[in-house]
């Protein structure tokens, strides 16, 4: 039961000195959870009371579910802008149709996530790299802060997940700017600011919101044109089947798959950047998949668009104190009490203070720091974020990342295709073999024989590349070369066309009268080398643990050698 519901781990040494520091720190989470859940629903183009919904049961089912002590999981921005970019491509007819759609998708997203979790599948997610997350992530923060600029104006502009629409669409309706709106957004951007500043722990987003409210109330700028939340429904959202079909799922598939994994590598990242800071491993990554899915399954069943972890959030429940999963139950608890009592409060919340708040939380996901370290260490991989950053602002937010995926698998095999081909030399006085080109007089070399070293595996799309570089040294050595040695300890897998290969190879060196050795294979290859035809070519008696013990052989006197080779060949035929 433990491996199924991880609460049970915790609980039964659930200590009673904790419960302060998770009431705490729930409640915490809870003041930030409602405005910033309301401002999510509005990114996905939804009714702000969708956000409260996705903060009830999706967060309950991973407090039973998650393996994470600190994740705060409700609506996040992401996800709600790929919401809204996935429905938007859609021509769905009502708002009614365009809600139903979402919780179809929440279900989708859940099912997709709890799936991979299943069948142990949560490594997918290790082809999103870093640079494609950090380079998608700035795209994604940069076009929801401009979504929001409606909002900040006041004016009716048409939405987009493309930038440059986005910004056709600004620059046509920006006369029609509300002044009210525009000095209450920016206030409470300023606001916001200058107090995390000057101390983080202050719950300036809620201080916010109170302002908004209480100066729309007490100066009546309704009367002026401003844009408020209006009437929320109260209550708890009611039990409902998504309308699950086969043109449904046909529709959204894409965008479904596309949000599971982001979702999910959203809550995996985050959580384990926690576990660094707390110094406790807990997070298993395919109970974590089912968690969450399970967290979108069952918040679609009451009216919950697709949720996953928050950033901002999950960081305010650890630094608020929160030791176990009870913190987010309490916040749960806030959310049901406004849901049941205090929903008249907000009514007269201004729209474009939701808009400060997302502005201020996702400018902090704009990464400028790691674009810039790549570019001075690993400009292949800054490429490949840069591309990511381009595709997601200019063409689309799921292009963006696929076309980051693609790049990175791309490079991936470029490098795989090219790996490091040293050549070894002697460490004066050692039994040690170091590369010449990095290590240059400090080893020694010799012409009679030649040492190299392949740092990857070895498969068709190297193969050719392994055999034109030591053919290459092979003829620089000239007619001297008496012995070819290649360390494998970098080896770890031969794939049938490389076995091909190196059979073809070792044969082509015996012609030339030149005994070719391998040293230091690992057991995966060393088990490949055994049952190919490389041992026929290659003869067990020259498979060495250590390159010294190859050299040593080749040096021995040729009689000594052809015993060793007789007694080694009896042994075989034994």
């Amino acid at each position: 039961m433990q491996h199924f519901f991880p609460i049970l781990t915790w609980l039964k040494s659930y200590k009673k000195g904790d419960f302060i520091k998770d009431l705490l720190a729930g409640f915490t989470v809870g003041i930030i959870l409602i405005p910033q859940g309301m401002a999510y629903a509005m990114i996905a183009g939804l009714p702000p009371v969708y956000g409260l919904y996705a903060a009830l049961f999706p967060t309950l089912m991973y407090v039973f579910l998650g393996t994470s002590r600190q994740l705060a999981v409700g609506p996040v921005a992401m996800d709600s802008l790929l919401v809204a970019a996935g429905l938007g491509a859609l021509s769905l007819a009502t708002t009614q149709d365009y809600i139903a759609m979402a919780i179809v998708l929440g279900f989708m997203v859940g099912a997709t996530q709890f799936l991979l979790g299943l069948f142990r599948m949560g490594f997918l997610v290790n082809f999103m790299s870093k640079p494609v997350i950090s380079g998608f992530t700035s795209g994604a923060a940069i076009i929801i802060m401009f979504s929001q600029l409606k909002h900040l104006l006041g004016a009716n502009i048409e939405g987009s997940s493309k930038f440059v629409t986005l910004i056709k669409n600004v620059f046509a309706k920006v006369a029609e700017t509300n002044m009210y709106d525009f000095a209450i957004g920016m206030v409470g951007i300023l606001i916001i600011v200058v107090v995390k500043k000057i101390n983080k722990k202050i719950p300036s987003i809620l201080f916010v919101v109170v302002l908004g409210i209480l100066a729309v109330y007490f100066f009546k700028l309704e009367q002026y044109e401003v844009k408020i939340v209006g009437a929320i429904p109260d209550g708890l959202p009611s039990f409902g089947v998504p309308n699950i079909n086969i043109k449904n799922i046909l529709d959204i598939w894409p965008i479904a798959v596309t949000l599971a994994l982001v979702g999910y590598l959203e809550a995996i990242s985050i959580g384990k950047a926690l576990e660094e800071k707390s110094g406790k491993e807990t997070i298993n990554p395919n109970q974590e998949l089912i968690a969450i899915g399970s967290a979108n399954m069952v918040g679609s069943f009451f009216k919950s668009f697709p949720v996953t972890a928050s950033f901002s959030r999950s960081a305010i429940n650890y630094e608020a104190g929160a030791k176990t999963n009870l913190a987010s139950l309490f916040s749960v608890i806030m959310v049901v009490v406004v849901l049941l009592f205090l929903t008249p409060l907000f009514f007269y919340l201004p729209k474009a203070v939701l808009a400060s708040i997302i502005m201020v939380s996702v400018f902090g996901l704009i990464d400028v720091a790691y674009p810039k370290e790549l570019w001075k260490h690993r400009k292949d991989e800054f490429l490949v974020l840069l591309a990511t950053f381009i595709c997601t602002v200019f063409i689309g937010i799921k292009e963006g990342i696929l076309v980051g995926v693609l790049f990175s698998l791309l490079l991936m095999v470029y490098r795989t295709s090219k790996p490091h081909f040293a050549v070894l030399g002697n460490v004066k006085g050692t039994d040690y073999y170091k590369n010449v080109s990095r290590f240059g007089t400090e080893v020694i070399t010799r012409d009679d024989l030649l040492i190299v070293r392949f740092d990857a595996q070895l498969y068709f799309g190297n193969a050719s590349y392994f055999k034109t570089e030591l053919y290459k040294h092979i003829h620089k050595k000239g007619a001297a070369l008496k012995g070819v040695i290649l360390n494998a300890e970098a080896i770890n897998y031969i794939d049938s066309s490389a076995a091909q290969m190196l059979e073809k190879v070792i044969r082509e060196i015996h012609e030339k009268n030149i005994q070719f050795y391998v040293a230091g294979a690992i057991g995966p290859a060393r088990d490949i080398i055994f049952t190919s035809g490389i041992i026929t070519e290659l003869h067990r008696e020259f498979l060495f643990v250590k390159t010294s013990e190859a050299v040593t052989y080749f040096d021995e006197p040729k009689e000594i050698s052809m015993l060793r080779a007789k007694v080694a060949h009896q042994k075989n035929f034994n």
